[in-house]
């Protein structure tokens, strides 16, 4: 390569004159022919020359604000058998992002496409509601990554992730410039409606909410259906009838109202009676059980001909059955008219106590000692629950029963306490001491707070006797231990006051020595 100038073409005459250049004097040579290497180094400095030109340009545009430009749907949803979906309702009605069957009862506008009357519909309610019936999983790509629930209102940053506008707005006003997903720093803090990802949630929810809505409606109707039949079946047919509305009632809470609206509170409180077979009485009471009633219902139950058909079921039905009449005839004593007489039944005190000694049964176990509990609130009844040995059975079940029991039985001891029959009974028992002492810091405060009452009662009816079994079981230092807790000063009180009635029949020395509290009180 030479430098094209006319010095150089000048030289060149010469050479082709057959004179060289160095040999014609007096003519100056300007420009001589550049090198070999030089003819391969000047292309490599022009390349690299283009190439740190291309670099500062790309850095620039990378460095230079920009705005995201808004979402876009996509042509086509890819799906795992190689197939693809044309548009976004497709996509919506074939189920492609929620599973299901199609979407046959999808909203649709006057036009024809989806989404035209789904916006009636308030996308936050049927969230809510859809989320209370958890019916199936939300897409993921519906969830807002801060929330961690259904965006309403999706916004798109500049690095391309979504989010529910309320929480990305308020994690910038926290002072945070980052995406929180990749935490990358944002170079613009602007947030961009996903329209489409807004409508795609909505058509999906929509789709949803108005399946549910239909089914509930088709509830609904054969839940009224099965009420207005009750009026005409009998015999089996009415058992069956019963069963079914039961079913609806346990995997519907909504159609209760229902029930209500259609006259089924009345209509089933008829059916109890003294002819009543155990069959239907049994699935009648299983359903009031789990209706709201009113006053009037309530005392239209309290009839002593529908209590004795619930306390024959109690005695004789199925462990479900005796289960549900408990729970019923406890929510019957809540009422203001509630009258002491309706449990002044020997057979009633005598089933729950078969209910409450059954093993096998746990619910029964609970059901049970909370209504025996609910009877022990009316004084007049107590004398009867202690005359039908409620005591010893009740002290005999301490050891074992659960934390829930254990609070219930020792509440109903603590009331049959404090009449004259129920202290003798429980001073007879001899395992009333040792039991009540070891529960005493065990369980909660107010297992401690129960049986120590009960302990101050026994101790205080016979202190020359029960006062040494007392000590020799070793309540002092349980006493001790009540004392120096974090418990009630009503109850430390309680403790000090049953720790001087033990202390009365001893010497110090001996008090100490026999309680073993030497080393407590060094």
């Amino acid at each position: 390569m030479f430098l094209l100038t006319g010095a150089t073409q000048a030289s060149s005459g010469a050479q082709r004159a057959g004179t060289p250049p160095a040999e014609q004097k007096g003519t100056p040579v300007l420009f001589a022919p550049l090198p070999p290497a030089a003819n391969l180094l000047l292309p490599l400095f022009l390349l690299l020359f283009w190439l740190k030109s291309r670099i500062l340009e790309s850095k620039a545009e990378f460095l230079r604000p920009r705005t995201m430009p808004q979402f876009q749907q996509q042509a086509s949803w890819r799906l795992e058998g190689g197939g693809q979906v044309i548009d976004l309702e497709t996509a919506v009605k074939d189920g492609i992002l929620g599973g299901g069957e199609g979407g046959g009862d999808l909203p649709a506008g006057k036009d024809g496409s989806f989404g035209a009357s789904a916006e009636k519909l308030d996308l936050k309610k049927m969230i809510e509601e859809l989320d209370s019936a958890a019916e199936e999983d939300v897409p993921s790509v519906f969830i807002c990554p801060i929330s961690l629930e259904p965006m309403v209102d999706p916004v798109t940053l500049c690095t391309g992730q979504t989010y529910e506008r309320v929480h990305i707005l308020k994690w910038f006003s926290l002072g945070h410039l980052t995406c929180p997903t990749t935490m990358q720093e944002l170079w613009d803090d602007a947030v961009t409606p996903n329209q489409t990802l807004h409508q795609l949630i909505h058509a999906w929810f929509s789709q949803r909410y108005l399946r549910l809505k239909k089914r509930s409606e088709d509830v609904q109707g054969r839940t009224a259906e099965l009420v207005k039949s009750l009026r005409k079946v009998k015999g089996q047919a009415r058992v069956q009838a019963l069963k079914d509305l039961q079913k609806i009632l346990a995997a519907h809470p909504a159609v209760k109202k229902t029930v209500a609206d259609s006259g089924g509170v009345a209509l089933l409180s008829s059916l109890l009676g003294p002819f009543t077979s155990h069959a239907v009485g049994s699935e009648v009471i299983a359903i009031l059980v789990n209706l709201s009633l009113d006053s009037d219902a309530r005392a239209n139950l309290m009839q002593p001909a529908k209590i004795s058909l619930m306390v024959d079921m109690l005695n004789e039905g199925t462990i479900d059955t005796k289960i549900n009449c408990t729970r019923f005839i406890e929510m019957l004593m809540e009422e203001k008219s509630f009258r002491s007489e309706v449990v002044t039944r020997l057979s009633l005190l005598v089933a729950l106590l078969r209910l409450v000694k059954d093993k096998r049964h746990p619910n029964g176990i609970v059901a049970g000692l909370s209504l025996l509990k609910s009877i022990c609130f009316h004084e007049q009844v107590r004398s009867l629950i202690v005359s039908i040995g409620a005591v010893p059975q009740l002290v005999e079940l301490l050891p074992n029963l659960t934390p829930e029991c254990l609070e219930l039985a020792l509440h109903i001891l603590d009331d049959l306490s404090t009449i004259a029959g129920g202290c003798s009974a429980l001073k007879d028992c001899a395992q009333t001491i040792p039991n009540a002492v070891r529960l005493l810091m065990r369980v909660s405060e107010a297992c401690t707070q129960y049986a120590l009452s009960i302990l101050w009662a026994v101790c205080k009816l016979a202190p020359d006797e029960c006062a040494p079994l007392a000590v020799e079981a070793g309540l002092a230092a349980k006493l001790l231990l009540v004392i120096q807790s974090s418990y009630s000063p009503e109850l430390k009180q309680r403790a000090a006051e049953l720790l001087k009635l033990c202390s009365l029949n001893y010497t110090t020395t001996l008090f100490i020595s026999k309680c073993k509290l030497t080393r407590t009180i060094q």
